[in-house]
Formats: structure tokens, sequence, C-alpha cells
């Protein structure tokens, strides 16, 4: 099922939601990751949103505040190797997948930002267009993967700091096009994404 609004479903089964995000389907090197979150109504966080629609200062204060208030939350990721045998959109699921099964307190149903849900869950899943600005625990999910990806970005623009991954985050750039074109593809590259995938055919001329 499928909602571009919000309304909890209330049916004598569901009492427990998690929120599932994923961040970094775009770039085009590094892990996919996703998060999965399950709110404390007695301890509410102020200014959840859509992750990328916060400061990254604000992203940092709300990472904190919700791994110390939510009930559970998990965070799972899948590889650039996984996402070149899968595809992006099958990763993605994979990854949420991952962090709802790794959740320390089970959910009634999982609220998934976008249009599709990852298959053989182990409870229902609702599947909420806008989910990441209209949904609490989603918001919260989009957070933890954004934020999480990004300090993975930070510390690999550390160790290859010519490529300006702190700066960029993986995405093609034209600043990260050239920085590619100059020195090369890393092992960390998704190699079936097209500005990489052209550069290695490129290779093979």
């Amino acid at each position: 099922m499928i909602t571009t609004s919000f309304t909890y479903p209330t049916d004598e089964h569901t009492h427990i939601f998690a929120g599932c995000d994923e961040a970094g389907r775009g770039p085009l090197v590094g892990n996919v990751v996703a998060a999965a979150v399950i709110l404390d109504p007695d301890k509410p966080i102020i200014g959840l949103d859509d992750s990328k629609k916060l400061s990254e200062k604000k992203r940092l204060v709300l990472f904190e505040e919700i791994k110390e208030k939510a009930l559970a939350y998990a965070i799972s990721e899948c590889t650039n190797e996984e996402i070149d045998k899968l595809n992006i959109l099958q990763a993605s699921l994979l990854a949420m997948k991952r962090a709802l099964e790794a959740l320390s307190i089970k959910p009634d149903m999982a609220l998934i930002d976008g249009n599709k849900t990852p298959k053989d869950l182990f409870c229902r899943a609702l599947s909420v267009v806008k989910g990441d600005s209209l949904v609490p625990e989603i918001s919260a999910a989009s957070i933890l993967a954004k934020v999480t990806r990004d300090k993975e970005l930070i510390e690999l623009d550390k160790k290859y700091p010519q490529y300006g991954f702190a700066s960029h985050k993986g995405y093609p750039t034209k600043a990260h096009l050239a920085a590619i074109e100059q020195y090369g593809i890393l092992p960390c590259y998704r190699k079936t994404y097209g500005p990489v995938r052209k550069l290695l055919g490129g290779d093979n001329d």
C-alpha cells in the first residue's frame, strides 16, 4: 500500500511503528546506508524533518538525540559491490530490510520512505511517499542514515583527499568527475554507475 499523506493505521494488532529510510542512492562511491527507528512517545524529539532539509549542524544534534531517546534504532548498509550486483533500488531495499531486522524491538509495522517496500519482511510494511517529511519515525531514520553516510565519506576523504569526498559526498559534481578523470577509479566506486562505467570503458580502449 502506498500513501502520499499519512495517518497512522489503527487496529488492535498495530501498536509499534518503525520508520525506515536510506541515504546514498545517487552518489558514485561508497555504501548505501539505511536506518530504522522506533521512537519513544514519552520522549518527544523536536525538529525532526527530512534530513535533506536540515543543516548539517542540526542533523548532527538530532543524530545524537535520536540515538539517546529512541526506543530502538539500527543502521545497516549495502556495499558498492552489492549495489553493482543487485542494482541500487534492490540494494537500498535490502539495506532497509537489514536495518529493520537488526532492531532490538520488533515493530508491528514498518513505515518505509518512498513507493516500494522490502520483500519478505517479518512485519507488515507501508510505503509513504515523502515519508521523511510526513512521518517522525521516517524523519529520524533519514537523519541517522544521512549522518552515518556523510561521516563515512568524510573518513574516505582523509584517505583520498584529492577526490574531495568531504565536500561533494560522492555525488557526480563537475569537480568530482574531474578528480576521477585525473586520479582514476578507486575500489569503492560503483562500477555500474554511468560516469564510472564510461571512464572504465575508456580505460579499456
